[in-house]
């Protein structure tokens, strides 16, 4: 990595809804590719998170995209869930708000009839390659994460994709290798970029983080699992030889993923990015900058000596605690062991996560929080079998989307193994699950 802009992710409101601010997103994209108008720019690999869909209409954005976690009303979520195949067809669970994209489809069809008939429909970051080229195309990993539209054991739509007619209107299909086209004459006008400059149909980001790991030998065709730490922790299984995604527990916020060569991905997450903000009330970088690390590690044994947890969940409906009630157990009033609890949280529910999908023999924990030493630390200990790995933090879904370009690339330096915690998580981990069990059969009762 050479450079890095960042644009903090600020949705905007139009009639009362949450929308993607595609617009203000592209200005800043096109003032960021400038600064490169200079340099030797051959390449441009999009990639976005999942769960977005823009509808095109006489070769514009038709309205503004719906946020994913923009609430769809109840009724019309009802109605939609009537529709959905099963999720051994899928890999797709029932999720909340727009987390589905066929949610949102179903209600885009209600809230704009005309436009949606007569639209072209193109998932968030085949958005951008439509933005930088003018062609519109699908591809498949961000239509096969956890959209309700894929089945991955046929590699192709779904039936109530194909029955409610919105399979006919998403754009033609690429690979995520594929070039969609170059530059068009009005983007490298207003870019300085030359107009051979080649753009990538792209690729969901976790999938992309997918392809990151598996430039590292140790994990490459192995059995492991890619844990990525964003706002959402997304564990991704590489599983040595296939396994039967069918019997993953949908309402435990497992889901298939599908990669970047078509193949089911068994995966599990919770939004542990934001689960964490919360706990600390602060920017989550107090848990994972540097100089932190020994003071939030001197905080662990307290922290265990006096039982203090967090019960799951802080974002409702999501998780493999998805109904579980919030709450502390022996809030310390101590800041570092506050944050110390909230990483040792974040290591249970993810250990959970890793358990659904049958995680075995390698993990490795890429994204920011891979350099928050308790968590990761905690997370070995939890998994004493297990090698659980980092690697470099920083720039993990760029270079997925580089060995799009050249699969050969390998990433600079190794996987460094991580120390588990010395200390007995077992015992604090029995104690943390019997209180869970014990809210949730208060909750049942």
């Amino acid at each position: 990595m050479v450079d890095r802009q960042v644009r903090p992710n600020k949705p905007i409101a139009v009639d009362g809804l949450r929308r993607l601010d595609h617009a203000g997103i592209g200005r800043w994209l096109v003032r960021t590719l400038a600064r490169y108008a200079a340099h030797p720019v051959e390449r441009i690999v999009p990639v976005g998170h999942g769960a977005g869909v823009v509808a095109l209409a006489e070769g514009k954005v038709a309205f503004p995209p719906l946020d994913y976690e923009q609430a769809v009303p109840p009724a019309v979520m009802t109605a939609y869930r009537a529709e959905r195949d099963p999720f051994a067809v899928t890999g797709s669970p029932a999720l909340p708000e727009g987390l589905n994209i066929g949610s949102q489809l179903y209600w885009l069809d209600q809230l704009y009839p005309q436009a949606m008939q007569e639209a072209v429909l193109l998932p968030w970051a085949q958005y951008w390659a439509w933005f930088l080229t003018g062609r519109a195309v699908s591809e498949v990993t961000s239509l096969g994460c956890h959209s309700d539209l894929w089945s991955p054991a046929t590699s192709d739509f779904s039936p109530m994709a194909r029955r409610l007619g919105w399979a006919d209107r998403f754009a033609p299909l690429l690979r995520a290798a594929d070039v969609v086209g170059t530059l068009s004459p009005a983007m490298a006008k207003a870019t300085g970029l030359s107009s051979k400059v080649e753009v990538l149909a792209g690729l969901h980001d976790s999938n992309a983080a997918l392809m990151a790991a598996r430039g590292f030998a140790e994990i490459a065709d192995n059995e492991a699992t890619v844990l990525s730490t964003g706002t959402w922790f997304i564990a991704m299984r590489l599983p040595a030889s296939p396994v039967d995604t069918a019997s993953l527990p949908e309402g435990r916020d497992c889901l298939v993923n599908v990669d970047a060569f078509g193949r089911p991905v068994p995966s599990a997450r919770f939004m542990g990015g934001r689960e964490i903000e919360t706990l600390i009330e602060i920017d989550t970088r107090r848990v994972d900058i540097k100089p932190d690390q020994p003071l939030l590690l001197a905080a662990v044994p307290e922290v265990l000596r006096e039982g203090r947890m967090i019960l799951p969940t802080l974002a409702s409906g999501f998780g493999p605690f998805p109904h579980g009630a919030f709450d502390w157990v022996n809030r310390p009033d101590d800041w570092f062991q506050r944050r110390a609890a909230a990483c040792l949280y974040a290591a249970l529910v993810a250990d959970v996560s890793l358990g659904l999908i049958g995680s075995s023999q390698r993990v490795l924990v890429e994204g920011r929080f891979a350099e928050a030493e308790v968590f990761v630390r905690a997370l070995a200990a939890l998994r004493p079998d297990v090698a659980v790995y980092t690697a470099n933090a920083h720039n993990d879904v760029s270079f997925g989307a580089l060995r799009l370009i050249d699969p050969a690339l390998r990433p600079d330096g190794e996987l460094v193994r991580a120390e588990p915690l010395g200390a007995d998580l077992a015992s604090y981990r029995r104690a943390w699950l019997e209180r869970v069990d014990a809210v949730k059969a208060g909750a049942a009762a």
